[in-house]
């Protein structure tokens, strides 16, 4: 598994702590069970909203130390060598039948 960005780390902790503080301040809950179905939410949100930030992708540096012009070129493919004809082998079975 792939370790989390810095990306994916602020986005989801901000995400678990301003989606918790608003659920407890909209609910106005004052039970013990009720804060702690709050803070799962926000702990699912958080946890949700991080997987789903993109990750970076394989970055394609060009490197421009060497001019084009200077690499080597690779070499050209050879030409196919001719198909030579194979004369079959010639057996005279005349008479004979396939068993």
């Amino acid at each position: 598994m792939p370790r989390p960005t810095a990306t994916q780390l602020v986005y989801g902790s901000a995400t678990v702590f301003l989606s918790t503080l608003a659920m407890l301040l909209l609910s106005q809950t004052e039970t013990g069970i009720g804060v702690a179905v709050i803070a799962i939410a926000g702990l699912g949100l958080g946890l949700l909203v991080a997987m789903t930030v993109p990750m970076p992708a394989a970055s394609r540096v060009v490197r421009r130390g060497s001019a084009p012009e200077a690499r080597p070129q690779p070499a050209p493919p050879a030409a196919p060598a001719p198909l030579r004809a194979v004369p079959a082998p010639v057996e005279a079975r005349v008479g004979e039948h396939s068993r």
